[in-house]
């Protein structure tokens, strides 16, 4: 499926059709609603069917609410066929927050954002990069500041949740190379670079690919001197 340049592919899961429509309307100039869906068993059949960049998901879903979405789509295959998700919601509580983003959501919005606001969430968590308001981000912040404040078993090795490809994608992502370059040496997709990138930053709580770079880089993983390649 092609998607213009400047008009990214949205999937809308919310339970609310009214909402929905005024999301459809707010964002009809900047992006492409391709699908629709009210609860997470529709939802993740109409994501396998119409491959968006992005998903705007709901937290309060019926059926498992949007954790459940976002447990579905772990487990889509191929990795390319999974999207960015940004979560927009009424809640601001940490007890929503929290849960979705170690649920595997790039991102948190409340649904009194505006339209620019929201439109700049999208394209930031399509480019593979994290996206919370100050308030959400500080609830994020001490959540997984209190996980790793904890020592972490000898054997515990965050590379070791990676597959090889994600690996390799780490490897090169650690060095500064951008995703069209990484695909050319993969020899791969752009959107699969992109989708494999989303699995690292989760899978090490990493919200941008600098992070990725200084955490690779002090873990002996590249010198220092290698951040920034072309």
């Amino acid at each position: 499926m092609s998607e213009a340049p400047d008009r990214i592919r949205i999937v809308v899961v919310d339970d609310h059709h009214l909402f929905r429509a005024g999301v459809r309307a707010e964002l009809a100039a900047s992006c492409e609603i391709v699908g629709e869906a009210a609860a997470p068993a529709e939802a993740v059949a109409v994501i396998a069917a119409t491959a968006p960049r992005v998903v705007l998901l709901d937290v309060h879903l019926p059926d498992g609410g949007g954790v459940a979405v976002l447990e579905a789509l772990g487990a889509l295959e191929p990795a390319a066929a999974v999207p960015a998700v940004l979560a927009l919601s009424v809640s601001d509580a940490a007890e929503d927050v929290v849960p979705m983003i170690r649920a595997g959501a790039l991102g948190y919005v409340t649904k009194t954002i505006d339209t620019d606001d929201l439109v700049a969430a999208i394209r930031r968590v399509a480019a593979g990069d994290a996206y919370f308001s100050p308030r959400l981000a500080a609830f994020v912040l001490q959540a997984f500041s209190a996980r790793e404040s904890q020592p972490p078993a000898p054997e515990d090795d965050p590379l070791e949740d990676l597959t090889p490809r994600e690996r390799e994608v780490l490897h090169h992502l650690a060095r500064g190379y951008a995703y069209k370059l990484i695909a050319q040496r993969l020899g791969i997709g752009v959107r699969t670079v992109e989708s494999h990138v989303r699995a690292v930053l989760r899978k090490l709580q990493l919200s941008s690919r600098h992070e990725v770079s200084h955490w690779a880089a002090t873990r002996g993983l590249i010198d220092e001197g290698e951040e920034g390649a072309p």
